[in-house]
């Protein structure tokens, strides 16, 4: 089984982390991406949308999960491909809150550029583009060394 451990500086993570976390209580009751299909009947729209959202939600737990005493200690973050999957949706899922609460000012050709004066944001909107990046970069990671336990290869 392919395995990636990260070492990352606590002192640069550990704001971002906080972040994150506030953004990941905000997913509690709520999905990432809401949705709504015409059409389907309420019972099993709501059944259907529980399932996501526990899905969800296990995701981001699992991916806080990483951030535990261990990695407080070690600085280090491991990746294989039995978490790899859960990631990169955890990522994606608290990537897309941000942007749509934290990181509204900012366009999606920004976001996704990294075009981003850092010094002319605001702290809390600095701080959230950071934990973006942070997101994207560990996305990006896993789909670079772990990307077959992704495809199913």
């Amino acid at each position: 089984m392919k395995r990636i451990e990260v070492k990352l500086s606590l002192p640069a993570v550990a704001p971002l982390l906080d972040v994150i976390k506030a953004m990941a209580d905000t997913l509690g009751t709520a999905l990432a991406a809401p949705l709504r299909i015409e059409g389907l009947d309420d019972e099993f729209f709501a059944a259907w949308r529980a399932e996501l959202l526990e899905a969800q939600n296990a995701d981001v737990r699992a991916l806080l999960a990483l951030f535990d005493r261990e990695f407080f200690s070690t600085g280090i973050v491991a990746l294989d491909e039995a978490n790899a999957e859960p990631m990169v949706r955890a990522c994606s899922a608290l990537r897309l809150r941000l942007r749509n609460r934290a990181l509204v000012e900012l366009p999606d050709e920004m976001l996704e550029g990294g075009a981003v004066e850092l010094a002319q944001l605001a702290e809390p909107v600095r701080r959230a583009f950071m934990a973006y990046v942070f997101l994207a970069t560990l996305q990006d990671l896993i789909l670079s060394h772990l990307d077959t336990a992704i495809r199913g290869e």
